[in-house]
């Protein structure tokens, strides 16, 4: 499930559930406890990489999307590219999509469980 991730990864990962943004912690209320139906993790370490919300039954990525990814967009694409090789599926949300309209947001992910 954590696809090599190494103790640096996983120390990290520790670190970013316990200092999430503000975004992610709307999110992960409505992904927690499994009311999707699936169990979510939240910070998950796949290889060098640590995706923001992972469910390991439909393989399936989170990625919240801040200001600063507008900028790192290259950055985002070959890390994408590196954990969609665990078969990993990826979906991406800005804050702005999660502050503003969370219903769909869920839906969206419901539709891709």
């Amino acid at each position: 499930m954590f696809f090599n991730a190494s103790p640096e990864i996983f120390r990290k990962a520790e670190y970013l559930r316990n200092n999430m943004t503000e975004a992610e912690k709307l999110l992960w209320n409505r992904l927690r406890k499994t009311q999707l139906g699936v169990r979510f993790k939240a910070q998950q370490p796949v290889n060098q990489f640590i995706v923001d919300f992972y469910c390991h039954k439909a393989k399936l990525a989170i990625e919240v999307d801040g200001d600063n990814h507008k900028y790192n967009q290259e950055y985002d694409q070959g890390r994408e590219a590196e954990i969609k090789k665990f078969e990993v599926k990826i979906i991406r949300f800005t804050n702005k999509e999660i502050f503003e309209d969370l219903n769909n947001v869920i839906e969206k992910i419901r539709l891709n469980i």
